[in-house]
C-alpha cells in the first residue's frame, strides 16, 4: 500500500459527504425493543427512507429471525421508488443469505462499522424518537396493541 503524506486527502468520500450525497437512493432499517404491560418483549422493525426521512416500514415480531427479516424487507420497499443502498448494522438477525436476498433486488448492502451507532443516525433518531413519544407514554398490552400504536 502506498503511503500518503501527512494532511493529504484519502481520495474517497468521507462517510457523511457519501450520506449526504446519495440520502435520495438510501433506505435504513433497524431494530428496537418494545416490553407490554405483561413483561413480555417484542422487537420492532423499522425501515427510513434517508432523503426524506419517511418511515417506509414499521413490524412487530416476538421471535425476531433471519427469515422473518427476509420477508419483511421486499414488502418494505416500495415497488414505485428505485433505491441503491441499505443500510444496517451487524447484528446476527440481519444474515449473510438475507444481504444476497436485497443485492438480488439490486440494493447494495452496507453494514455500519462495530459499536457506531452514529453511522445509522438517522434510523437511530427515528428509533429514540418512537421511544420517546410512544413508548414513554404508553405501555402496550399485547403484540396486536403494540401494532397499532
Amino acid at each position: 500500500m502506498p503511503k500518503r503524506p501527512g494532511n493529504s486527502p484519502r481520495g474517497d468520500q468521507r462517510w457523511s459527504t457519501f450520506v449526504r450525497n446519495h440520502a435520495s437512493d438510501i433506505i435504513a432499517c433497524d431494530f428496537c425493543i418494545a416490553v407490554t404491560a405483561t413483561f413480555r418483549l417484542f422487537y420492532v422493525l423499522v425501515v427510513i427512507e434517508h432523503g426524506s426521512r419517511r418511515l417506509l416500514h414499521c413490524n412487530v415480531t416476538e421471535y425476531p429471525t433471519a427469515e422473518w427479516t427476509l420477508q419483511q424487507l421486499p414488502e418494505a420497499i416500495p415497488c414505485d421508488r428505485q433505491y441503491r443502498f441499505l443500510i444496517h448494522d451487524r447484528d446476527n438477525i440481519f444474515s449473510k443469505e438475507l444481504d444476497r436476498s436485497i443485492s438480488r433486488l439490486g440494493i447494495d448492502v452496507i453494514e455500519t462499522p462495530y459499536r457506531s451507532p452514529q453511522a445509522n443516525s438517522i434510523c437511530e433518531r427515528v428509533i429514540g424518537s418512537m421511544r420517546r413519544e410512544y413508548l414513554d407514554y404508553m405501555i402496550p398490552m399485547n403484540e396486536t396493541h403494540l401494532e397499532k400504536m
